[in-house]
């Protein structure tokens, strides 16, 4: 259970970091276009570290309230009828 969740983070991470960098709004602010007009890169570092912690956090939140559901729900059985 422990390594699934550091796992989800990683992917997490990764998969946020590539649908922003593919984004068309992030290719404009990155210079992309037409000889790299309205090139702002303060846009990418404001934009990247949260792209990157949000990635991480959601999926790891998301497993770890799968898995306390799932402790929840069979501790609590066993303590009523044991």
């Amino acid at each position: 259970m422990t390594c699934g969740g550091c796992v989800v983070a990683a992917v997490g991470a990764v998969v946020a970091l590539v649908l922003w960098w593919r984004s068309a709004r992030t290719q404009r602010h990155l210079g992309m276009a037409f000889e790299n007009n309205g090139m702002d890169l303060t846009t990418a570092l404001v934009e990247l570290p949260l792209v990157a912690v949000g990635g991480a956090v959601l999926p790891g939140l998301v497993w770890g309230l799968g898995a306390w559901l799932l402790t929840r729900r069979g501790r609590g059985r066993s303590q009523v009828h044991g």
